[in-house]
């Protein structure tokens, strides 16, 4: 076969595919083979008559158009392989010459992954931070265990620093009175002095007695996570329906027994450091190798087709929407809290979709340079693992799919090569 290229863009490229006579052949066989397996013929058993009998009795519409369609796959698949791309979308291939199982010329137009160069990778450095646990962090922890354990008593007195008090809440626009998209609540327990709501709101609650309504103007903070709500003065009225008061329990050893198998407060004390220090080397490693990766992502130059990016997008707007979802907030109303559009929405993902997008294709590049791959063992290793860990049918129907199969060996291909920069990284 031969196989002539055409680079159009940087990720776009024309292939100029030219058949020879054996490969025709070997397909049409094929062709004939498979058609010969739905065909019934006087005085043979069913796919033993020959193949030239077989060719003789066919349908000649469907023997030509099945013989194109595996011939084109086949030539265009060994071109793929010829020249070494990746394409990301399916190609537009016009025939521009053909003689029935003889001759077969095309031309095929597809987007593929551009040229990938990678630093020198091996001699970019990167130290890891020593993780460390504070007794703060523990004390941290310790308070939160107390606060968890605490007895609420109902108390018919004004609410102090420290107390529940159960409200009912109502936010609008201090100027136009206009409700708060997301300002409101019913029976919602808020711990004075926890800082849950935006500064002052909990200080404007101390001394308010159970039944009593109040209504203060506070202006959101410049840096508030709700762009909309951003430097924005709303009026809340709140209605205090019950004031709890919150007792907690002695930390001593008691308290300690009781939260877990400790004998001592220096025992929970010692195991809360434990589990403090191993979920933060846990975000350290992660931490560290996004750090890694895009220090030597950012010395690459990746030609990214825009397919792909435009997939990423998409894939960032899906998890968006799913987590909206959680906290029923519609798509709309999350647009508006952010002052945009859809557009707007989607132009304002591209850096971030450009950089996971250049950084996975930056990994494959080190993987293939690394010669690193997996097992079929260690594919089921995992698998297994993720079959005992979900036990629902949902989930192992999932596990079931040939796909599932390939993105967990690209997982575990994924980790190794970050195992292997660093190890380069920290040498």
């Amino acid at each position: 076969m031969q196989v002539t290229k055409k680079n159009l863009t940087d990720t776009k490229v024309q292939l100029t595919l030219v058949a020879d006579a054996e490969q025709l052949t070997k397909i049409k066989q094929r062709v004939l083979r498979s058609l010969a397996s739905t065909m019934k013929l006087s005085g043979f058993r069913e796919g033993k008559a020959p193949l030239s009998l077989i060719e003789k009795q066919a349908d000649p519409a469907r023997l030509q158009s099945e013989f194109l369609e595996q011939a084109l796959n086949h030539v265009y698949a060994e071109a793929l392989r010829a020249e070494k791309l990746r394409p990301v979308e399916e190609p537009k291939v016009k025939i521009t010459k053909f003689v029935p199982f003889d001759t077969l010329e095309a031309e095929a137009e597809v987007e593929v992954v551009g040229a990938v160069t990678l630093p020198d990778y091996k001699k970019i450095k990167l130290a890891k931070e020593k993780v460390t646990v504070s007794a703060a962090e523990i004390d941290e922890v310790i308070a939160n265990l107390l606060t968890r354990e605490a007895e609420k008593k109902e108390a018919d007195r004004a609410a102090k620093d420290g107390d529940e008090v159960i409200i009912d809440f109502k936010g609008v626009d201090a100027k136009t009175k206009e409700p708060i998209q997301g300002a409101d609540g019913k029976g919602y327990p808020l711990q004075l002095g926890s800082n849950t709501f935006i500064p002052g709101f909990e200080t404007n609650l101390v001394g308010v007695k159970p039944g009593a309504e109040k209504t203060f103007v506070l202006t959101f903070p410049k840096d508030y996570g709700v762009k909309a709500l951003q430097n924005r003065k709303v009026e809340f009225t709140v209605t205090a329906t019950k004031v709890n008061e919150v007792v907690k329990p002695k930390a001593d050893d008691a308290f300690a027994a009781k939260v877990g198998p400790f004998k001592t407060m220096a025992d929970l004390k010692a195991d809360i450091a434990k589990q403090l220090e191993a979920e933060k080397q846990y975000r350290a490693e992660q931490q560290y190798a996004d750090n890694l990766l895009t220090k030597i992502t950012e010395k690459s130059k990746v030609a990214i087709p825009e397919v792909l990016v435009d997939e990423q997008v998409d894939r960032i707007e899906r998890d968006q929407r799913q987590n909206l979802l959680y906290r029923s907030q519609t798509w709309q109303e999350f647009l508006d809290s952010e002052g945009l559009t859809d557009k707007t929405y989607r132009e304002k993902q591209r850096p971030a979709a450009e950089l996971r997008v250049k950084a996975g294709l930056v990994l494959a590049e080190v993987a293939e340079q690394e010669a690193i791959d997996v097992t079929e063992e260690e594919v089921a290793a995992q698998m297994a693992a993720l079959r005992a860990r979900y036990p629902d049918k949902q989930m192992q129907a999932e596990l079931d799919k040939p796909e599932t199969k390939r993105e967990i060996a690209s997982r575990l291909i994924t980790e190794k090569t970050v195992v292997k920069l660093t190890e380069y990284a920290t040498a």
